[in-house]
This record gives C-alpha cells, sequence and structure tokens, in this order.
C-alpha cells in the first residue's frame, strides 16, 4: 500500500532592494507496507526531536518546519532563505543561502534535512527534490526570472549510527537547471539509513568531522551585523553551499518572485 503525505510552506526567500523572490515547498512523503491495505504500528518509532547535524546526540530547536509521520518519515526541512545587500543587476549575480539558526545556544549550521527510518530491517530509502516551476510572479510584466538555478553542493550526512550504514550523497553539486526535474539527494541502500540522519549542505567552523566551513557572517551595506528577529536577534550566517544565480540578462522587478519545491521520500523497490 503507497502513503503519500503532501506539506508546504513558505521556503525561499530572495531580498533585492526591499522586495524579495519567495519559493513555496512542498514534501512528499511515500510509505510502501505489505498487507491488504491495512496499516499497523509497532515498536519505538515516535518522533525524537530534531538534532543538531554537526552534534546529534544533542537535541536542538530549529523552529517551524513541515514533517511526515511513521515509520518512515521526514522529520525537518529547510527553508532557502536569500538575504542582504542584493540589488537589481544587469551582471551575473549569485547569491548565498541563510544558513540554518536556532533557538537557544547552539551555533548556526549548514542547512539539512532530516530522515527517519524505524521500519526495521534497513529495507532502504531514496530522497529526491523537484523544483515545480521557474520563479515567477504573474503580477508583473516580467513574470519569470528565466535562467534562476538554485544549487545544492558539498553534502554529506551525520547520525549517532555508525557511519557504515549511512545514506549515501551525491558528490557533486546538484543545479536544478531542468523545472520539473526530479534530482537524487541521498540514497539509503538496503542495510543502510535506518535509524535518524541528517543530510547537510555544508557546515560550521565547530564541525567535528573536519567538514569545510562555508559559513560567514551576513552584514547590511554598512558593514553592520543583520540579525533575525526570529531566532532571539541572532546574527545571520551565510551558506555558500546552496546558491542561487540568476544571469545579468534576466529582466526583474522590485516584486516577490515565487517557486514550489517538492521533497519526496520514498521506499527502495
Amino acid at each position: 500500500m503507497k502513503r503519500t503525505v503532501t506539506l508546504s510552506l513558505l521556503a525561499a526567500t530572495l531580498l533585492i532592494t526591499g522586495p524579495f523572490i519567495t519559493g513555496t515547498q512542498t514534501v512528499f512523503a511515500e510509505e510502501s507496507l505489505d498487507g491488504a491495505g491495512n496499516i499497523q504500528f509497532t515498536g519505538n518509532y515516535e518522533s525524537r526531536g530534531i538534532k543538531d547535524p554537526e552534534h546529534p546526540d544533542d537535541i536542538v530547536d530549529a523552529g517551524e518546519s513541515p514533517s511526515t509521520s511513521g515509520k518512515l518519515r521526514i522529520d525537518f526541512v529547510p527553508q532557502f532563505n536569500f538575504t542582504g545587500r542584493n540589488k537589481i543587476s544587469d551582471k551575473d549575480m549569485t547569491y548565498s543561502v541563510n544558513a540554518q539558526l536556532f533557538h537557544g545556544a547552539t551555533e548556526a549550521r549548514g542547512n539539512f534535512i532530516q530522515i527517519s527510518d524505524y521500519r526495521g530491517g534497513a529495507i532502504g530509502w531514496t530522497l529526491q527534490l523537484k523544483q515545480e516551476t521557474q520563479f515567477q510572479n504573474t503580477k508583473t510584466s516580467n513574470n519569470q526570472l528565466n535562467g534562476a538555478v538554485l544549487s545544492l553542493d558539498k553534502s554529506w550526512t551525520n547520525s549517532t549510527v555508525d557511519n557504515a550504514y549511512a545514506p549515501v550523497v551525491s558528490g557533486d553539486i546538484i543545479r536544478l537547471e531542468n523545472i520539473g526535474e526530479t534530482y537524487n539527494l541521498a540514497e539509503a541502500k538496503q542495510g543502510t539509513g535506518a535509524g535518524t540522519w541528517s543530510i547537510s549542505f555544508g557546515g560550521s567552523s565547530d564541525n567535528p568531522l573536519g567538514r569545510e566551513n562555508t559559513l560567514k557572517p551576513k552584514v547590511d551595506a554598512d558593514g553592520k551585523p543583520m540579525l533575525d528577529a526570529n531566532f532571539e536577534n541572532k546574527q545571520m550566517q551565510e551558506n555558500s553551499a546552496i546558491t542561487l544565480s540568476i544571469p545579468g540578462t534576466t529582466k526583474k522587478d522590485p516584486v516577490p518572485y515565487t517557486t514550489v519545491l517538492t521533497w519526496t521520500l520514498a521506499e527502495l523497490p
């Protein structure tokens, strides 16, 4: 039996001279279960909280996020927010995403997804991402950001589970160049991926696994720290592992532009 769960939230924001580009994000979780259309839940697979992707023994508060439920689930997905000293330009521009902030004492991290698999047997799963539409705004004359490309790089996994059982992530940059095409972010082959795993893009200087530091503080046009009121006015950090590139030839208006991102978690056949 196939089960699909869908949730949406405002997920990606590029601030350009006041107005901003936003993206709506959708999460799909698919779980294939044996039997005659019946689901029986047993065992201890309830949510165990969001874990620090760099120190997975620690539970953190990363703010609100869509999630799915069940034994195979998405616990957390990142919001792709792009804010800073971004101005409309006739030059090719690349914008780095805001790094993940947390409530409490936890420092900024690379943007991450958290997956949990408590089905038993380490059956395997895949995590995929698709951009449904180009960034667009139907209420303005230049209603689409032609050529804009989201890119995800420097992916890695972490867990309290032994790394020998880690899902496999791409070693290449994932460029969402083809709108509507599905891209694989991670695959847990049979025998791997059980338990709770984070899949991060980039990392902080606090990373105990020696991953490259891709974060740096964000400042405004006057060189002053940019603060995030949603996280106790902590200074924003930018993460160069996730970027949005826009050609200089792309015509843009000072309005919000929106796209839809679809996250899919599916059990391997």
